[in-house]
């Protein structure tokens, strides 16, 4: 179901309910994996082999949490026809056969393990077990002779894989093309996934004050997003003062001033879908430096998003953000992730992405249903300040629709003197 939303982006609450229409989990479900075994067929695969675990939740809807996602633990495996087989970490096995017993049961939820990163070691058979088990289930499908799509397996794993004889190759690609077109269900949750921190944003507005460290946001807003409903907080950048220009792209214990000017990114999960979600404040004032840098932010990214619309070539919208050497660096690799879009879905950064580093050389045509981060950073002329505004936008028939909605037309000042 690829039919696209246009009149709304609702955000209708954490919870379901019987007397509203909100979000259907068994179609999600299904969506996902149709969109996979559709990019089967279009990148001639036979199957694909996931270990990342925003692709196995995709394809699977099964996931065990944050632990899950650096620990290679975890993989699944989607043929063209017939359920996903997942093989997971220990009792999570059998704990799906009970969450999704429609879905999964003895069969293709199993127990699995590949040596947890080299800390249990091929000696011990694991790694030549598993490619044994994912050889049968090709075998079983019929599709053992053809190509198979692989994500981002360890090295001892793929090269099991190739010594068995398997014709591997990447399958990453596929799964981001499967992802980059979202379902009604799917612009839902990441609407909800907005509202949530456009209540964090208020909060943080009304705490901005002189004697608080960055590290004291990091922690509020860890706080209320988990009362709000998230998964799981990936990280909050809290900078402030002397450390917004360059950004260094990490929180400290730095106290904040009077006249300051502090940037907040808030990247958290609500039913696996990420925010990525900038504003800037001043605290207590504002020079001229810091309002005129916050200007030429807002007019990049107010021309940027005035050219997401179906149809429109990537490259087109990678010139509406600035050179590198316009925001005080030498190339666009240095600059890279400071004015750009990103795709947001169950990975922070999906396709497409739109950058002056790679779409001016391979531009791509954007269609109804992606969902943007477009990002936004001036450097001051004061050397220390900086201006970071990023609004997340669907794009919708008839063009861009933002969801991210704390105000950020002007610079806020918090608690003016």
């Amino acid at each position: 179901m690829d039919e696209f939303p246009v009149a709304t982006s609702p955000a209708p609450g954490v919870m379901g309910v019987d007397w509203e229409n909100r979000v259907d989990f068994e179609r999600l479900r299904q969506h996902r994996l149709g969109r996979v075994r559709r990019m089967l067929e279009e990148f001639d695969l036979g199957a694909v082999l996931l270990f990342e675990t925003s692709n196995i939740r995709y394809a699977t809807a099964t996931q065990i949490g944050y632990w899950a996602f650096n620990k290679g633990e975890r993989w699944a495996l989607v043929t063209r026809e017939g359920r996903p087989k997942v093989w997971d970490f220990g009792s999570a096995a059998k704990a799906h056969r009970l969450q999704l017993p429609h879905m999964y049961d003895s069969e293709n939820s199993v127990g699995g393990n590949t040596g947890l990163q080299g800390a249990i070691g091929p000696e011990t058979g694991l790694h030549a077990r598993a490619v044994r088990e994912i050889r049968a289930a090709l075998e079983d499908a019929g599709v053992a002779e053809e190509r198979l799509g692989v994500d981002l397996a360890e090295t001892a794993v793929f090269l099991a894989l190739q010594d068995a004889g398997l014709r591997v190759v990447d399958g990453q690609q596929a799964m981001m093309r499967a992802r980059e077109i979202k379902s009604p269900d799917e612009i839902v949750l990441l609407t909800q996934a907005c509202a949530m921190v456009d209540g964090v944003y208020q909060d943080i507005f009304e705490m901005l004050k002189p004697g608080i460290r960055e590290s004291d946001v990091v922690g509020m807003a860890h706080a209320r997003l988990f009362e709000m409903g998230s998964e799981f907080v990936e990280a909050i950048n809290s900078i402030a003062g002397e450390r917004c220009s360059p950004h260094p792209h990490v929180f400290s214990d730095r106290l904040i001033r009077p006249g300051d000017q502090a940037f907040f990114d808030v990247i958290q999960s609500f039913m696996g879908y990420r925010t990525c979600y900038y504003r800037t404040f001043s605290v207590g004032r504002a020079t001229s430096a810091q309002r005129t840098a916050y200007r030429k932010a807002r007019e990049w990214m107010d021309r940027a998003i005035e050219l997401l619309k179906p149809g429109m070539s990537s490259d087109k919208i990678a010139l509406a953000f600035p050179e590198a050497k316009e925001i005080g660096f030498a190339s666009e690799m240095e600059a890279f992730g400071l004015n750009f879009c990103h795709g947001l879905g169950l990975g922070l950064h999906e396709r497409p992405l739109i950058s002056r580093l790679t779409s001016l050389r391979e531009p791509i045509e954007l269609k109804a249903g992606m969902v943007f981060a477009v990002e936004t950073y001036c450097p001051a002329d004061d050397g220390i300040s900086a201006a970071r505004i990023e609004e997340e936008v669907i794009l919708t028939p008839k063009g861009a629709k933002i969801i991210s909605l704390y105000p950020a037309e002007e610079l806020p000042i918090a608690n003016p003197y």
